[in-house]
């Protein structure tokens, strides 16, 4: 069997505003953790709770999320900042 090789280049990964979806989304995920809090008799009653806690999971996740995504943003404008700078002061002259 021959192994697979792809026809053309893959495309360049869509960039977007990255922080703002995790942001939203982690917002989203505890606002549902806050809506469902008051029913968590209800929910443990029914064998449901995980939903509660799935709710609060994505939340925290989320947190580490919108820490990472900054970082990662921090640094693309970092290194594209210092590429259209040119050589800095302390580089060789040919």
């Amino acid at each position: 069997m021959a192994k697979w090789t792809p026809v053309h280049e893959a495309p360049e990964p869509l960039e977007g505003p990255v922080v703002a979806t995790v942001t939203g989304g982690t917002i989203i995920w505890f606002a549902l953790f806050l809506v469902q809090l008051p029913f968590y008799g209800w929910f443990d009653d029914h064998g449901h709770l995980w939903w509660l806690w799935t709710c609060a999971a994505g939340g925290a996740l989320g947190l580490i999320g919108i820490w990472y995504v900054r970082g990662r943003d921090a640094a693309i404008k970092r290194a594209a900042a210092g590429t259209d700078a040119g050589p800095g002061p302390g580089a060789a002259s040919a």
